[in-house]
């Protein structure tokens, strides 16, 4: 697939023949556009006289107080004619404070435009692509294909020929650089200089098509248009996986997939009817935005971003403009609404996420890609699973987990001291409970003590440094262990010894 953006056409140096016509895309609206839409464009603060010359109905057509500002057939009943053409400066529009000044010919060219019926054109990023003629060229013998054509006409305009063919090794650099991003092997090279047969490109072509690489090659302009990364973006920048989406991208364009179907299942795939799991990664495309979990980050606000982004991505890639501006206004330039912007936002407000999210791995909401082979393994676990559910009786589960527990609190080890080398409970300071060792010493910031799951607990802020005495000199050649004892595991322990007491 070729992307190709295109800028606006400018208008003509020199007039169009009136047999051939005159293109109002290409050589009227950049006029109009570069010299009148300042004041009779689309920004309501800044328009003058109530006249809008970039739309035609309630705009340049209408029928004003006493006089219509174009009439089609007829430069002379035409206002803007009148007005640009006029001998008075203080008549004449573009006015001189402006600093437009409109050219001879383009006034000839806006004048002749009326004449010819003033035919209005939408802009042309929003008319449908038509076929255009294919050229008449003087050379008949170059041409291979209609695009040589195309290209042959401009060069005979130009008044330039076409370059000699290049050698058969800068061809095979050429074409497979192309389509694979790689260059040819020397093994490659021979075989095709070798290769004397007419269809000899056309197999070199067919084979790099068939290339894995080939959908390497495409899939990285279409990475980029979707902002693929493997990590989240902002300051912390962890972790995500998503390169699963990034070879669903390579073999779609590897199989020649159909745009249109390529386009529906990266926009909706999850919701067809009965959709594959292929079909829901598709849909990764839109969780490709940046995602935040800076400290201070409010989450509605970065929720509301990364709706924003898919919005703005979608309407890039898929529309070949920018919806940007319509969420603060209507759009100036453009044929959007705010309204327009807000629907196309309801959309895309619909996925159970957080705001602030992915600080370890993927941010939910995440699915599972297991592999076939796991995927079996799975299914073989899930049986496993329920056939001793099904096997197991449900009046006796309640009997049995309570014989389970009576074993597990039994066999949960006994406090030991062995090799203890100091022990700090941080209930209410800082000394060192084993004896071992001299109360810890705050060499910088504060501890502070607050309720804890189980009795007083330490506080240690960021900014705390902590000595625990000579606990915390080590040889680094030699075998240490250091244990943070959880609440939970300081209650579960307190309650084994409390059921041990019962027992005897």
């Amino acid at each position: 697939m070729l992307l190709f953006i295109l800028g606006p056409a400018r208008a003509q140096t020199t007039s169009p023949s009136k047999t051939k016509g005159i293109d109002f895309n290409r050589d009227i609206r950049p006029i109009l556009s570069d010299n009148c839409f300042t004041c009779h464009g689309p920004n309501e603060a800044d328009r003058m006289a109530n006249l809008r010359l970039d739309i035609k109905e309630g705009g340049a057509f209408d029928q004003r107080e006493g006089y219509r500002v174009i009439v089609p057939g007829s430069s002379a009943e035409s206002r803007l004619n009148q007005k640009i053409s006029a001998k008075d400066e203080a008549e004449r529009m573009p006015p001189s404070y402006s600093g437009r000044i409109l050219t001879p010919k383009q006034i000839e060219l806006i004048r002749e435009w009326i004449d010819q019926g003033a035919r209005w054109e939408i802009h042309w990023a929003f008319a449908t692509p038509k076929r255009p003629p294919v050229p008449e060229v003087k050379n008949q013998r170059w041409p291979r294909n209609d695009i040589d054509r195309f290209v042959l006409a401009r060069l005979e305009r130009e008044g330039l020929k076409p370059a000699h063919e290049a050698d058969k090794a800068t061809l095979l650099r050429r074409v497979t650089l192309d389509l694979t991003g790689l260059p040819p092997t020397p093994a490659e090279v021979k075989a095709f200089l070798a290769d004397q047969s007419p269809g000899a490109y056309e197999k070199v072509v067919d084979r790099l098509l068939a290339s894995p690489h080939y959908g390497e090659r495409l899939a990285m302009q279409w990475l980029d248009l979707a902002r693929y990364a493997d990590t989240h973006g902002y300051h912390i920048d962890s972790q995500r996986d998503m390169w699963r989406w990034r070879d669903w991208v390579i073999q779609a364009f590897n199989r020649n997939m159909r745009f249109d179907e390529f386009t529906l299942e990266q926009l909706a795939g999850d919701l067809l009817p009965n959709a594959t799991q292929e079909q829901k990664l598709a849909t990764a495309f839109d969780r490709n935005h940046m995602i935040n979990y800076e400290g201070g980050a409010i989450p509605e606000e970065y929720h509301n971003e990364y709706v924003v982004d898919r919005l703005d991505t979608t309407a890039t890639v898929w529309m070949g403009t920018t919806l940007a501006c319509a969420r603060c206004h209507d759009h100036k330039y453009d044929p959007f609404r705010q309204r327009d912007f807000y629907r196309f936002y309801a959309f895309f407000n619909s996925v159970p996420e957080k705001g602030l999210d992915g600080q370890q791995g993927n941010a939910a909401p995440v699915m599972q890609l297991p592999s076939a082979e796991q995927q079996n393994q799975l299914d073989d676990l899930k049986k496993k699973i329920a056939d001793v559910e099904e096997a197991m009786p449900e009046k006796e589960i309640a009997s049995l987990q309570a014989e389970w527990e009576k074993t597990a609190l039994t066999t949960i080890p006994s406090d030991t001291r062995d090799g203890l080398v100091a022990h700090f409970e941080f209930e209410k300071d800082l000394a060192d409970t084993s004896g071992r060792n001299l109360p810890a010493k705050v060499l910088r910031g504060g501890v502070t003590y607050g309720y804890g799951a189980v009795g007083k607990a330490a506080e240690f802020s960021g900014e705390a440094d902590v000595q625990l005495g000579e606990a915390d000199s080590f040889n680094p050649s030699a075998p240490f262990s250091l244990e943070e004892i959880s609440a939970q595991t300081v209650a579960l322990a307190q309650q084994v010894r409390r059921t041990k007491g019962r027992r005897r």
